[in-house]
């Protein structure tokens, strides 16, 4: 009998259940040091325990006419004695009793919030505890905890609603606890404080512009209003009201409110150009409140591109850069408010799951509805918005082609005819010559530049307008974008010029060029003899009317910008050689030809200046400097 079959013939009765053994200290270190990567976390889970607290004692005092009368109005105090070296987070709730504290404190991950939830739930309520579970936030049990990180000991005051009775809890955090009647004259009259003997490593937390930093920005957003008491004796002062923006009506929110927490949010000192605030309903449900900025962020261009939102799960912050939008939309401040989202354990990152997924796409699509009514409805603050941002929205449309359409809609150009800007696609194609059949554009990286390059001389002559695309995105999207309101897009630095067919505007003075001379098809022999090495071909150009030369893109491949984008990012020798072009009626050419057919050697530092002048007009440098620069003083002193 082989191995494998002997592995099958072993009695069940041999086969043992073990149950895991756990070093409960070492658990705890790893709880505390482990789970959590930033430290001031605890006061946020303190908080939190503390609103769950209330909104209990808030449940149980419906149906409990006694506890409704102890039930006062709901408040969290967080009182600093930099003499005791403590920290205390004290709140009116539902407290504990002797098996509440062994229940909730005395086994990690065992989640008081979790076991009220599954008794709503039992008594007719969903899983997440219906309606009434809805505001309230701890779910894995294990926030507590992280209180251990700055404390050396921590002592739970605490006396249950409705009883008599009250007891202190006290840990080191080292595997072990004790619970012990307490006093009613040292208890709460009800609820819970948690009072934390800092360690050495955390006397941050004694600092009251510390603990109001940490609160504001995590627990600011938590409806039950948070007290400080910044010192034993003093009296406490009011930090947050128990009230979040995004949660009431928009009927009740000024503009004013509206700027001071966008300024609070996106640390700028401007106005929004654009408030967004809707609360979505449905299978997903879920608060936003939006901003675009009416000024360019400082990192509106970082290489990491990160979504500048905050996710907050029941009025808790979650993640200050939640991927909740695309990164073309990374400009806008975010605030997502949502009571569907699980917290995963650490409450630092949202876990990938579907809800999120849907969430992210329907901002993205809400968020880029709201710019198409901004663009239709006020075009002169549209135009503000698109020139801080006009460069980043574009970027959709290379990544983004399922939404490729609606970007194109609001998206904003300027143009040979129209060098200021301002025009959408759909002008374009409004204005269209006869027999034109596709979108003409020139990328580069100057505007003016781009305006005055010899490639449009042509296109200039027979009315064709042509779109200036000075943004590096640009030469990225009219490649992988197959068109617009089905005319293809076309660099006019890229093949031969097709536009023989579309007619001159009437009274407008045109003079293509005329056939090539024996002379400037000889000079065209030369030049592409003695610049073969830099370029793939030299031809007449139809396209050109006042310049002497310029260059153009093979037929097949990526036109002039793209092809130097790309070989300035390494490649360079990949993508080809240019076409040089020539205008046979422009009297540098016709003289140069006469040159060269008299003295072919005595020309070439006249092909040489040619070849050359045609880069500095498309925006590069001469090919040798030092060269150049001597034949540009050999011509003046023949002058």
């Amino acid at each position: 009998m082989n191995d494998h079959a002997e592995t099958h013939t072993i009695d069940a009765a041999e086969r043992s259940d073990y149950g895991f053994q756990a070093d409960v200290a070492r658990l705890l270190e790893l709880m505390t040091h482990s789970v959590y990567s930033e430290r001031d976390i605890f006061l946020r889970e303190l908080v939190s325990n503390a609103a769950d607290a209330i909104e209990k004692l808030r449940f149980e005092s419906v149906a409990n006419e006694a506890l409704a009368a102890q039930a006062g109005a709901p408040l969290v105090t967080i009182a600093l004695d930099k003499e005791a070296r403590t920290l205390s987070v004290a709140d009116n709730g539902v407290g504990m009793s002797r098996e509440d504290l062994v229940a909730a404190l005395g086994t990690i991950a065992s989640s008081g919030t979790r076991a009220f939830l599954d008794e709503l739930a039992a008594k007719g309520g969903d899983e997440q505890g219906g309606e009434k579970g809805g505001t309230l936030i701890g779910r894995f049990g294990i926030g507590f905890y992280s209180a251990f990180m700055v404390a050396d000991r921590i002592e739970v005051a605490t006396r249950r609603a409705g009883s008599a009775d009250a007891f202190l809890w006290t840990s080191e955090g080292k595997g072990s606890f004790q619970i012990a009647p307490l006093a009613v004259a040292d208890a709460p009259a009800v609820g819970t404080k948690v009072t934390l003997h800092l360690n050495a490593e955390s006397e941050e937390f004694l600092e009251p512009y510390r603990i109001e930093q940490i609160l504001r920005e995590h627990s600011g957003a938590i409806a039950i209003p948070i007290d400080l008491v910044e010192e034993k004796g003093k009296e406490p002062r009011r930090l947050t009201d128990g009230s979040a923006l995004w949660t009431r009506p928009k009927s009740e929110i000024s503009e004013q409110d509206y700027k001071d927490f966008y300024q609070q949010i996106s640390g700028q000192f401007d106005e929004p150009a654009l408030t967004i605030h809707w609360r979505a309903e449905g299978r997903t449900e879920y608060t936003v409140l939006a901003f675009a900025p009416g000024s360019r962020p400082y990192d509106l261009f970082d290489p990491q591109r990160k979504s500048r939102s905050k996710l907050y799960v029941r009025r808790v912050l979650i993640s200050r850069e939640a991927d909740l939008l695309p990164p073309w939309l990374r400009f806008m401040r975010i605030v997502v408010d949502s009571a569907d989202l699980p917290l995963n354990v650490s409450r630092e990152m949202v876990q990938n799951n579907p809800i999120i997924g849907a969430i992210r796409k329907a901002i993205g699509t809400r968020v880029l509805k709201e710019l198409s009514d901004l663009a239709a409805n006020d075009s002169e603050k549209f135009a503000a918005l698109w020139k801080n941002f006009g460069a980043v929205i574009k970027e959709g449309l290379h990544e983004d082609p399922v939404r490729r359409d609606e970007i194109f809609a609001i998206a904003r150009f300027s143009t040979a005819q129209h060098p200021d800007g301002g025009r959408s696609l759909t002008d374009y194609v409004e204005n269209l010559r006869p027999n034109q059949t596709a979108i003409y554009y020139i990328a580069g990286d100057d505007k003016k530049r781009l305006a005055a390059s010899p490639q449009l001389e042509g296109y200039r002559a027979k009315g064709i307008d042509v779109l200036l695309l000075d943004d590096p995105v640009d030469s990225f999207w009219v490649t992988s974008a197959v068109g617009y309101d089905g005319k293809p897009f076309k660099s006019v630095t890229q093949g031969a010029a097709d536009i023989d067919a579309v007619p001159t505007p009437e009274g407008a003075a045109d003079t293509p060029p005329a056939e090539a001379s024996a002379e400037v098809a000889l000079l065209t022999a030369m030049l592409k003899e003695t610049l073969g090495g830099e370029v793939e071909d030299v031809r007449v150009s139809t396209r050109l009317r006042e310049s002497p030369a310029c260059l153009i893109a093979a037929d097949h491949g990526f036109d002039l910008q793209l092809a130097r984008m790309l070989q300035e990012s390494g490649n360079k020798g990949v993508f080809g050689k240019p076409v040089l072009e020539i205008n046979p009626r422009h009297e540098a050419v016709l003289a140069l030809a006469q040159k060269a057919k008299a003295d072919r050697a005595g020309a070439e530092d006249g092909f040489w200046l040619l070849f050359d002048t045609a880069r500095i007009a498309d925006g590069e440098a001469p090919l040798d400097a030092a060269a150049f620069a001597k034949r540009v003083a050999a011509l003046l002193a023949k002058a």
